[in-house]
């Protein structure tokens, strides 16, 4: 603890809780000039394109946090 003028002043650093990640199946965009990728669970269609450039995406696996869908598509 520090004092400041008469003040009591207390640092304390929070523990941070590591985030949990899985391999993850997710959509990559094949223009090699496009960055964008989406998670398999969140596309919007069986073979989805780039919402950014347009190109065909094509699947592959990500170490990612783990979220869930609650959504229920039947492409799936």
């Amino acid at each position: 603890m520090n004092t400041k003028e008469g003040l009591i002043i207390h640092f304390s650093k929070k523990v941070i809780e590591p985030i949990p990640e899985e391999e993850t199946s997710i959509w990559t965009c094949s223009n090699e000039g496009c960055s964008c990728w989406m998670r398999n669970d969140f596309s919007f269609g069986e073979f989805p394109n780039c919402p950014i450039c347009h190109s065909s995406m094509t699947s592959d696996i990500k170490s990612l946090p783990v979220l869930t869908n609650g959504t229920k598509r039947s492409f799936q």
